[in-house]
């Protein structure tokens, strides 16, 4: 490894490319081709990179770097934003050059944030003073927006603070509030999955349960199965892969990200059922 000053120089050469590309973390909403999406992906991308092994080093400090910590995150979001969207579009089977591009979420993830660190700030939001709650409440929003893992949780979450939190009396209610708050929003969405794409729901569940217990993508016939409507032989692999992609969309909301307790396949099948 070479020293740590090299590295923040390679870093701030990073910020430069980034930079030159997207002045600001705003500018990437300006991007207008795949091309200039493309550039900033692999920019931004190799900023990552480096920043990572910078974390390796003991003495590592934004300080030291040609870009601050939150400036980091904005641009961050922006690149989270973006990989969201291309694998939307690719679900919808949308031909774009950014279909192959890797964007390495793993260089984002950090340990993971369980569901008892959630819930304690949703307790300190709850109990918190009139003026400060805005600002509490802006910071969880943010801390969704950046974490890889609570992304796709982020409307979820935002919707209980607003419609489930100020009903609460006390707050060492709010975990109880929560758990129910979310085993009836998985009920609702996995019935909804269900309804979209034609699909045995019962099927679903031991499906979904299965992927969870065995931490294993279930197979093309095995999705097929799920089907009531078997499609064409031609159609086939686009059908599974569409459901393929809305199960693991389902499954990353509600199961992953969340600590061990949100996984287990038995506990699933039996909140669905009971």
């Amino acid at each position: 490894m070479q020293p740590y000053g090299d590295y923040i120089e390679k870093f701030d050469e990073a910020v430069e490319r980034v930079r030159a590309i997207v002045p600001t973390f705003d500018s990437v909403n300006d991007l207008v081709s795949e091309a200039e999406e493309l550039e900033f992906v692999k920019a931004f991308r190799e900023l990552m990179r480096v920043k990572n092994v910078l974390g390796t080093f003991t003495e590592f400090s934004f300080d030291d770097l040609g870009m601050d910590e939150q400036t980091f995150e904005n641009y961050k979001s922006k690149y989270l934003n973006l990989s969201d969207t291309i694998r939307s579009e690719t679900q919808k089977e949308k031909v774009s050059i950014l279909n192959d591009i890797d964007f390495e979420l793993e260089l984002i993830r950090r340990d993971e944030i369980n569901v008892t660190y959630i819930l304690t700030l949703l307790a300190k939001l709850h109990d918190a003073e009139p003026k400060e709650q805005e600002e509490k409440r802006k910071a969880i929003s943010d801390m969704l927006g950046s974490e890889t893992q609570l992304r796709s949780k982020k409307e979820l979450i935002e919707k209980f603070i607003t419609e489930n939190l100020p009903l609460i009396t006390d707050s060492e209610l709010v975990a109880n509030e929560f758990e129910s708050f979310w085993t009836i929003e998985k009920k609702k969405a996995i019935l909804q999955l269900a309804k979209d794409e034609n699909l045995d729901y019962q099927k679903l569940v031991d499906l979904v349960s299965n992927y969870l217990f065995t931490e294993k993508e279930p197979l093309r016939d095995e999705i097929i199965a799920v089907i009531k409507e078997r499609p064409s032989l031609r159609d086939r692999a686009t059908s599974s892969e569409r459901v393929l992609g809305k199960v693991k969309g389902f499954v990353e909301t509600f199961m992953m990200g969340w600590g061990r307790q949100y996984r287990a396949g038995k506990s699933f099948y039996h909140r669905l059922y009971q």
